[in-house]
């Protein structure tokens, strides 16, 4: 049986305008052909994990699976709505702002939780010294660290704050936003390499256990995929999202454009 669910709609809000990635800063990002700086990727997929966890409540938090493909861009200020239909395997998940399509996903709860083997993934630290981008940052098979991240108390609110969301399981469950995992794989870019503008396009996150408020999150990350594409060069990531140094959270495929044609003329 199929059919369409509630509309879940957002004031988008663009949380990176003083980030190190210039896309989300609206002179630059006209640059590339934009209207305006860029509401981040992992922020608009967390608008998109408010239907799933509508849906299944904590059981998604604990095993769901989420993909998402950012095709156009959400801008600050604008109402993004998520729409989400019932499929025989789960919803199918869109977002639409401005009239536009700007993103396409799905979501799904497996029976259980899927196998992964911690010491497959290598931990590593983020880089001590960043070299600046280039065709050759990203090297396919490098792997790459994060320093830590933790969301306790405020900070956890503050991130509810910011994503707009007003499902109150978090608060009254002490558990984190799996938004969170998303800012911890972009980490996996930034943290080892000087990035000029750059643009999250894709990801797919299975979860694996559900994220206590005072975790402290770590990525570790393989590069599988560095390619160039219609003038644009892509980095694929494959990584476990990892608390506390033993627990995993979620695994994780994550796209980039880590080198964006700029327009002329």
């Amino acid at each position: 049986m199929s059919g369409r669910i509630a509309a879940y709609a957002v004031e988008a809000f663009n949380t990176a305008k003083q980030s190190e990635n210039k896309m989300h800063d609206d002179s630059v990002a006209r640059r590339f052909g934009f209207a305006g700086g860029l509401v981040p990727g992992v922020e608009v997929l967390a608008y998109m994990l408010h239907q799933p966890v509508a849906r299944w409540g904590r059981a998604f938090l604990e095993r769901g699976l989420i993909e998402a493909r950012f095709t156009k861009p959400v801008y600050d200020g604008e109402i993004a709505e998520v729409v989400a239909n019932e499929t025989s395997d789960g919803l199918a998940l869109e977002v639409i702002s401005r009239g536009q399509l700007c993103a396409t996903g799905s979501a799904s709860l497996p029976a259980s939780v899927p196998d992964v083997v911690l010491a497959e993934y290598r931990d590593v630290p983020a880089a001590a010294v960043r070299p600046l981008v280039s065709a050759e940052s990203f090297a396919v098979g490098s792997w790459l660290g994060t320093a830590p991240r933790a969301w306790p108390g405020q900070a956890a609110a503050a991130y509810l704050s910011e994503i707009r969301e007003r499902d109150p399981i978090y608060a009254n469950e002490q558990l984190g936003h799996p938004g969170m995992l998303q800012r911890v794989m972009n980490r996996l870019l930034v943290d080892n390499v000087v990035l000029g503008p750059w643009i999250h396009v894709g990801s797919r996150m299975q979860l694996l256990s559900a994220i206590e408020e005072a975790d402290e999150i770590t990525a570790r990350g393989r590069v599988v995929a560095n390619y160039e594409k219609k003038g644009h060069r892509f980095v694929e990531l494959d990584a476990l999202v990892v608390a506390n140094g033993d627990r995993p959270l979620a695994h994780c495929h994550h796209v980039a454009i880590y080198q964006p044609r700029e327009q002329r003329g």
